[in-house]
């Protein structure tokens, strides 16, 4: 080639972009390093990942696609404009978990404090709204400390959206919310909200006001984490579904828990196979049932007997433990099992076990999770703590959550099944597919002994051994009612079965259900008895 006409442009060595690139580049390293060396600093020295860190922990190597990654804030005054981070304070984006799409936010504390602003709202409605088009769970990583005070109102008004976004995304695709700082205020309706919440102990703390406040306002002195800490909401408010000892362990339950959910209200559960064989015996449940009705068993044996490999993940394990919740297989095919717990409180039924049981049968319902439910109840909970606190109210609410799910139910009656509580357990009077009861069973309005002491009153006090002819009459009692043949000649229970074959009749109980179709009659939504 010659050399350059006269006139002519010199030749360009360096493409212009290649600039632009490099600038980009530059943005892009300076917005993913988050804010200021020692909030990192800081950050770490609590023994917490950075928000990026998390997401990154979480999802599948590589699969991260971010969102708004450049994305600043808007404010003016108090000093704003000198303090404009890209990201705003939430990293934002899509990716998967062991393949399965996911949409994701992290807070990030070590920017404004996460702090939620105007910017900060509309990228986590961008990605809420992203979830709910895609079908995909969403995933909220908490870390902030309420709304900007310098955005003022703006700041409640992108809560707002939040809020009214969760709730149209609820029973629609999975909401999941990872509490991994403190949390107060506006901040904690959003997770109230969602099907799941996992708090870390130590480090993350959820409360509508602070110590500060609660001085001022009642005069108790109380730290955040005796207030609104991770043990304290898993064992006494129940507001914690999960906890765990630290963040990279909480996240892999966040993983662990999305093996058992579907996409969305449209899909199924993950089928997962099993090594398992599903018409296994259980030979160990004949012998699990203590000679007397008095004594208690550990209705988790059952479960880890009946379900694939033991695997079982308990919904509320800390909280209102006289009833079981919680994920499991059987056959490969994800369930929801439900069981009273004879271990604690013997089983009965009061406020807050019938709080957290309607709460895991209508997240079942929503998301197309089958519902096994194992029965030794005595009865519901006695006494004025329980009936000024709302029991009826609050035991309506299990009755409801069983009476409007539509997927396979299917009732195993393993010893007592006393009056309304009996009912309220899934019985076949309120919609159950299919009943099964142990030869152990005694369904009765209640127990023998306060049976008798109504009924054979008199009869009783006029005897000459009052004690012996009471024990006469609950020894007839017993062998007339106290068993499952009077419930099985009337076909409230489908058979009676060998406790050893439990697995076997669930497995193929489970199957045949798993083409039920089943429609409630149209209407806006039911009046659930909050």
């Amino acid at each position: 080639m010659g050399a350059p006409r006269a006139g002519s442009l010199p030749l360009v060595t360096e493409h212009p972009i290649r600039e632009r690139l490099a600038d980009l580049d530059r943005r892009k390293a300076e917005a993913r390093t988050g804010g200021s060396e020692e909030a990192v600093e800081r950050h770490h020295s609590k023994g917490k990942l950075t928000a990026r860190e998390r997401v990154e922990y979480l999802l599948d190597d590589g699969s991260f696609q971010e969102l708004d990654l450049l994305a600043r804030h808007r404010a003016h005054g108090m000093g704003m404009e000198a303090k404009r981070f890209a990201t705003d304070g939430v990293i934002t984006g899509f990716g998967t978990i062991d393949g399965r799409k996911v949409c994701v936010f992290s807070q990030d504390a070590t920017i404004f404090g996460g702090s939620l602003g105007e910017v900060h709202g509309e990228k986590i409605h961008k990605i809420m709204d992203l979830a709910v088009s895609l079908g995909v769970p969403m995933i909220g990583l908490n870390d902030g400390g309420g709304a900007r005070i310098q955005e003022g109102v703006v700041g409640l008004d992108s809560y707002g959206g939040i809020f009214y976004r969760n709730v149209l995304a609820s029973g629609v695709v999975p909401q999941i919310s990872v509490i991994m700082g403190a949390s107060t205020g506006g901040a904690v309706y959003s997770p109230a909200m969602t099907d799941f919440i996992f708090m870390v102990r130590e480090t993350s703390q959820m409360a509508i006001t602070g110590p500060d406040v609660v001085k001022t306002v009642t005069g108790e002195e109380v730290t955040l984490e005796e207030l609104g800490g991770a043990v304290t909401h898993a064992t006494k408010s129940g507001v914690a579904t999960f906890i765990t000892a630290d963040e990279k362990q909480c996240l892999d339950e966040v993983q662990y828990l999305l093996s058992f959910l579907p996409q969305n209200n449209l899909d199924e559960p993950p089928f997962v196979e099993s090594a398992d064989d599903p018409e296994r015996l259980c030979p160990e449940l004949v012998e699990l049932m203590p000679p007397t009705a008095n004594q208690a068993y550990d209705m988790k044996e059952v479960i880890a007997a009946v379900v694939d490999d033991g695997d079982f993940l308990e919904y509320h394990a800390m909280w209102a433990r006289n009833l079981v919740c919680g994920f499991a297989r059987v056959g490969g095919h994800v369930v929801g099992i439900v069981g009273n717990q004879p271990m604690v409180l013997a089983g009965v039924l009061d406020i807050e076990s019938s709080e957290k049981g309607a709460r895991f049968v209508r997240t079942c319902d929503a998301f197309n999770i089958p519902l096994v439910t194992l029965v030794d109840v005595p009865g519901f909970m006695p006494g004025t703590d329980q009936e000024y606190g709302g029991i009826i109210r609050h035991g309506a609410k299990l009755l409801y959550a069983y009476c409007e799910s539509t997927v396979p139910r299917v009732q195993i009656i393993t010893r007592k099944a006393y009056g309304g509580a009996y009912v309220v357990m899934n019985s076949k009077s309120i919609g159950c597919d299919l009943a099964f009861a142990w030869p152990s069973a005694e369904l009765a309005v209640m127990g023998p002994s306060g049976a008798v002491e109504i009924v054979y009153r008199r009869e009783i006090a006029a005897a000459d051994d009052p004690d012996a002819k009471k024990a006469e009459l609950i020894d007839d009692y017993t062998e007339r009612y106290a068993n499952p043949y009077a419930a099985a000649e009337r076909g409230y229970i489908d058979d009676v079965i060998d406790p050893a074959e439990t697995r076997i009749y669930l497995t193929r109980s489970l199957g045949m259900l798993r083409s039920k179709r089943e429609d409630l009659p149209k209407r806006k939504h039911g009046n659930v008895p909050l």
